[in-house]
């Protein structure tokens, strides 16, 4: 077999393939590169879709939260006004009530504390001897060791028996006073009992088939302001049970209304002056006298027509 030599020449292929190395170098290179770059866009993109999931989220929630917020706040609102209303109402209704509270008490204040000084006088009226006689006398007597106080006398025999005459006078002074006082009070006490037998009953009521005839009074008088009237029956209770006094004034409310009553024409003279006398004593002011005066002297009061029954 022939051998045949055959010299190529391998340096353009050569060139070729370091330039083919060159391109595959920079290819790699610009895979590498677009790698990198693919990689950092996808790594871009999933942060700014987190950025923006994220951002969406606590808005939502925000939005929720400022919503419910906004609800409960004018919730609140609402019921802090309904209780600043009904503080004003209850405040208005307190110092309602303390106005009449105190326009009450005062009424009712000044309406006892005239009872109480009507009442006061009356009694005192009653029993003056009584209450002459404790502030009065009882004083005098308890004064009577101050103003007889023993002097030491340091003068002459003359001068003493005229020192002890003059005590002695005093002495025998306040003790006829006092002498004088209790006869007085004494035959007060006897014209009391006098005048109270002859008015009273000898004895009580016991049986009831006996019939007497018990003084009474039958007022009618305005209890309120609206002109609403009311009928009271005073009876005589001196000497009389507590069961026929009761069964006298049921009787005296059962038929009041078909009573015979008559005006009286004048007033009698003894009532007259004991008004008079009763209203000079009293502790009342000016314009009370002059009002009880005027009603007294309007006369309306009647009596009862014995003559008609």
């Amino acid at each position: 077999m022939a051998n045949i030599d055959c010299v190529i020449d391998t340096h353009p292929m050569a060139n070729e393939m370091n330039s083919i190395s060159h391109h595959v170098t920079g290819t790699t290179t610009a895979v590498v590169a677009m790698k990198a770059a693919v990689i950092k866009a996808e790594n871009d993109a999933a942060e700014h879709v987190c950025n923006n999931v994220n951002r969406g989220f606590y808005t939502l929630i925000r939005s929720q939260i400022s919503q419910k917020t906004a609800k409960l706040t004018s919730e609140v609102d609402s019921l802090v006004m309904q209780l600043q209303q009904q503080t004003r109402m209850l405040l208005n209704i307190r110092t309602r009530m303390e106005h009449d509270y105190n326009m009450i008490t005062a009424r009712y204040t000044k309406l006892f504390g005239t009872l109480n000084q009507s009442l006061k006088q009356r009694i005192r009226e009653l029993d003056r001897p009584t209450f002459d006689f404790a502030e009065r006398d009882l004083e005098l007597i308890s004064n009577r060791p101050r103003q007889l106080t023993a002097t030491v006398p340091v003068s002459q025999l003359e001068s003493l028996t005229v020192s002890q005459r003059i005590a002695a006078s005093n002495v025998k002074h306040h003790a006829q006073e006092v002498i004088d006082t209790m006869s007085t009070f004494l035959g007060n006490m006897a014209q009391q009992k006098q005048l109270t037998s002859r008015i009273l009953l000898p004895h009580s009521v016991s049986t009831p088939s006996a019939q007497y005839l018990l003084p009474s009074i039958v007022a009618e008088e305005c209890i309120d302001q609206t002109g609403t009237t009311a009928t009271r029956v005073v009876v005589n209770q001196h000497g009389i049970t507590p069961q026929a006094v009761s069964a006298t004034r049921n009787q005296i409310n059962t038929h009041v209304g078909e009573l015979p009553w008559q005006k009286q024409s004048e007033v009698c003279a003894e009532v007259q002056n004991e008004f008079n006398r009763l209203l000079s004593l009293s502790k009342a002011t000016d314009r009370v006298k002059r009002t009880a005066r005027d009603l007294f002297g309007k006369n309306i009061f009647e009596t009862f027509n014995s003559a008609a029954s």
